[in-house]
This record gives C-alpha cells, structure tokens and sequence, in this order.
C-alpha cells in the first residue's frame, strides 16, 4: 500500500532580528522538509536610491548609514570613493590609514553582530550574544569618541575625513587591541567546539564553490564556499597593499564555515589595525574640496570589502549637483539569491541556521 501525502504550503517569519516585519518566507513542505523556498521582502518602502538622486552629492553621505546600517563606516568609505573617482580627489595619507581604521574596526564590530545573532538563531539567547555585545560597545565608543555618534557615523567626506582623531582614541583603541585577541580566543572556546554548534551547522546548508560563484555571492558567504576573493587583495583599494594579512577561506561551504571564516576574519582585521596605527603619518585629514560640488558627466563603479562582502556604488553624473542615478550592490541583497539553493532539502528545523549564517540586513536590501 502506497501512502499518499501531498506538500503544503507555510509562511515563515520574521524571525531573524533583522527581517523585523520586511522578510518572510514562503516554504513548500514536504512533511517537514523543504521542498521549495520563496523569500518575500520589499516592505521597507525606504526608496533610497530613488532619494538619493533628489539631494546633492554630499547630503547622500548620511544616506549611506542607513543602508547596512551595522557597517556605516563601511558605507561611508565607499561611496566617498565613488565621487572621488568620479572628481579625481587624491585623499592625504592620514585619512587613508583613519578611514582604513575605521573600515576595520566596523568589520568586526559587524561580525560580531552577525555571530551573536546566528548563535541566537540556533537558540542560544543570552550568552554569546551578549558576550559579543561586550567587545562590540568599546568599539562602538571608540566611534562615539572620533564622530559624536554611536550607529549613523556620517564620518567620512569627500577627499578625507570629517574630524581628526582626538588625543584619547589611540591610547584607548591600543587597549583594545591588546585585549581583544584574547575575546575572540574565548569566542573560539565557548562556540567553535560545542557540541550543539557541531550537530547543528556541520554538513548543513551547504552552498557549493561554483553556486556561491554563480549566483555572484560576496564576502564570508563566499569564502565560506572556499572561493578565496577579497577586494582588499584582489582588487586593492585605498591603501590595503600596504598591510600583511590573510584571506580565510571554508573547506565545506557550510554553515558551520560561514561562521569560522567571520571569527578568523577579526583577527585578520585586528592584524591590519595594529599595522596602520604604528604607519598612521601626521598631516592633513581632508583635501581642499569644494561644499557643492558638481562632478563632470560621467559614470563610475568603485566598490569596497565590506563585512557582508562587495559593497558597490554605481554614480551616473550629468554635471548637475545632484546625481542622475544612484545604485547600490549591496551585499545583503545579492547573498540572499543563494538561499532557496542552499536550504531545498533541509529540513524546517535547519531553516534558522542557515538563514542566521548569510547575516543579512535589510536596510540594504530594499532601497
């Protein structure tokens, strides 16, 4: 006798601390293994790009916060260096190594969200989650300490940077370099081996090097996959050539790796940090640009590493002070189009693993 079943359909979510009303998905069930996956998002209705093409080259810059808003430095830097293509600005060497500090710094504090949310995802609330939490506020005051702010930064400007580093930043973040080695060493001890993490992640959601490559994923997503490609190598930019690190890179492509190549990924960070502050030279943080500015006709591509992975801007210029189009490649988004592979064929209890292992925001998503 034959046992006739037939697949159904479930919504899921929100469930990720950051899809909080703006993403769910639409699961075809087979029991209770997925058999097929819609992701539906789009309810943020924040048009930014469409925004940005109404306001002047330099009132875009707060815009950029907001994207991924847990990488605003990041964000910051590279739609700077969009418009400094686009007017040919030569940035002086001690913003280079400040806006390369700040770049850093914001990686890790990003993968440390990215990590604690993932661990929340798998169920465990409140210890690594806020042990992550811990390190990420002293970055976070290190920020408040150079720019007044704590999420939006607005920090970086065309040709250099806003503010100069006050006389407390480097004594402070000197501290916390020496410190935090030994945080991600007790990161590495409470999850890495646990035997909850391990059942799990390994073997889990597994995304393949030529589907990771093919679907044009960035960031740990792809080195995940083991696909060794880093703009900040690959594509050097500002002054990344001048600093030894490595490049980590999974074996498996799966979730458990997606999460090891982020811890590795702060100590690399915190390697290029220590290196820029004993170069940091003396001298002028901004070059002479004009307030309003108005690029010649034009367009330009110039994109950065940031912790979610490429992070591009697209700038049509018309001679105007606005520009024509705005376009962003967002990381979070184009990650996101290997998710239905990646979770076809696992069950509905491997769903937030997988999901929580991408580290998305949406603020960059829907734009």
């Amino acid at each position: 006798m034959t046992l006739k079943t037939e697949h159904y359909v479930i919504n899921v979510g929100p469930q990720h601390p950051s899809t909080h009303g703006v993403f769910r998905l639409r699961l075809t069930l087979d029991g209770e293994v997925i058999v097929d996956v819609e992701p539906i998002f789009g309810y943020l209705h924040r048009g930014m790009e469409k925004i940005a093409e109404s306001r002047n080259y330099t009132k875009n810059i707060p815009l950029t916060d907001r994207l991924d808003y847990l990488t605003s430095m990041i964000n910051n830097q590279a739609y700077c260096m969009a418009v400094e293509a686009l007017l040919k600005i030569e940035v002086p060497e001690r913003a280079q190594y400040i806006r390369v500090i700040m770049a850093e710094l914001q990686r890790i504090a990003s993968h440390l969200a990215g990590i604690g949310f993932f661990m929340n995802d798998l169920g465990a609330f409140s210890t690594p989650l806020l042990y992550m939490f811990r390190e990420r506020e002293k970055i976070v005051e290190l920020f408040d300490m150079v720019c007044g702010q704590r999420l939006n930064y607005n920090y970086m400007r065309f040709g250099g940077v806003s503010m100069d580093l006050p006389e407390e930043f480097l004594p402070a973040l000197n501290k916390l370099l020496s410190e935090f080695p030994g945080f991600i060493d007790e990161y590495d001890k409470l999850i890495s081996s646990n035997e909850i993490m391990l059942v799990r992640s390994k073997g889990v959601g597994i995304l393949t090097k030529e589907l990771a490559i093919n679907s044009s994923a960035a960031g740990p997503v792809l080195r995940g996959s083991g696909v060794k490609w880093d703009l900040r190598k690959d594509q050097p930019y500002s002054i990344y050539d001048r600093f030894d690190f490595d490049i980590p890179v999974g074996n498996n492509g799966d979730t458990y790796d997606r999460y090891l190549v982020r811890l590795e990924e702060m100590r690399q960070s915190v390697r290029i940090v220590k290196q820029a502050v004993e170069q940091i030279p003396e001298g002028e943080i901004i070059a002479k640009v004009s307030k309003l500015i108005r690029p010649p006709a034009g367009d330009v591509y110039t994109a950065v590493e940031g912790a979610k992975g490429e992070l591009g801007f697209f700038i049509v210029a018309d001679g105007t002070e606005n520009p024509y189009r705005w376009h962003v490649r967002a990381p979070s988004l184009i990650n996101l189009t290997a998710l239905r592979e990646m979770l076809v064929g696992w069950k509905v209890a491997d769903l937030m693993a997988i999901f929580g292992s991408i580290d998305i925001v949406m603020g960059e998503v829907d734009r």
